[in-house]
């Protein structure tokens, strides 16, 4: 049985963009496990599950009573104390909250490194969780993204998100732009702003550029294992 590791967010993870995958692979027979940066049970932006952000009453419906129920979204693992190379696996899905927390921790860096650094291994990473290339490197320093093909959260996007001062509708500040530290790590950034949806696959990493294209990203990364 294939396994897979889904790195979420504390600080706000998009429903979509995480119960989409993890839902597709289990019912494919992946064994799921649900890591977060403290071991607490992710939380979720709420603005996901609004009906016109979820596809509707009904899907928001479903999207929030697996993320109340789901067993391992509400038991997860400290990131920590889990390793990749225990799974085929790892996804890093999107939000907002990955800025401040799984973009930024250590710990998650180096599972996506170890992710995708032997030939066995493959990651998926979603919309604004795509920010943790611009921060995960090599050993020697050189950019885990550098020179790899990439889509994202595009900054058209985020202009429409956040007011002139970055902030976002709860107050928060956004410490970054997903697209801007991306490209300076050197990635050759196309989010396909013409297209519906946009997955981009470079040998071992897959990435995704939004809640739209979650479908297709979890069928990328079936087809990947």
């Amino acid at each position: 049985m294939s396994s897979a590791l889904f790195v979420v967010s504390e600080e706000g993870y998009w429903a979509e963009e995480c119960i989409e995958p993890l839902t597709t692979l289990e019912s494919a027979g992946v064994d799921v496990t649900v890591a977060t940066p403290s071991g607490s049970p992710p939380v979720v932006d709420e603005g996901s599950l609004d009906p016109e952000a979820a596809g509707g009453e009904d899907r928001a419906a479903e999207l929030r009573e697996i993320d109340e129920t789901h067993p391992a979204l509400n038991d997860p693992e400290p990131i920590s104390t889990v390793e990749a190379d225990s799974y085929d696996a790892v996804v890093f899905p999107g939000g907002h909250g990955t800025v401040w927390d799984v973009n930024q921790d250590r710990h998650a860096r180096q599972l996506l490194l170890n992710a995708v650094a032997g030939e066995e291994g493959v990651a998926l990473v979603v919309c604004h969780a795509v920010g943790i290339l611009a921060f995960t490197r090599e050993a020697d320093g050189t950019p885990l993204v550098e020179g790899r093909s990439v889509t994202g959260f595009p900054n058209a996007w985020e202009e429409g998100v956040v007011d002139d001062n970055d902030r976002l509708d709860d107050g928060r500040k956004l410490p970054y732009w997903v697209e801007d530290e991306v490209k300076l790590a050197g990635a050759d950034w196309d989010a396909e702003l013409d297209a519906d949806t946009s997955v981009t696959v470079d040998g071992d990493l897959i990435t995704a550029r939004g809640p739209e294209s979650s479908a297709d990203a979890a069928s990328t990364l079936l087809d990947a294992l």
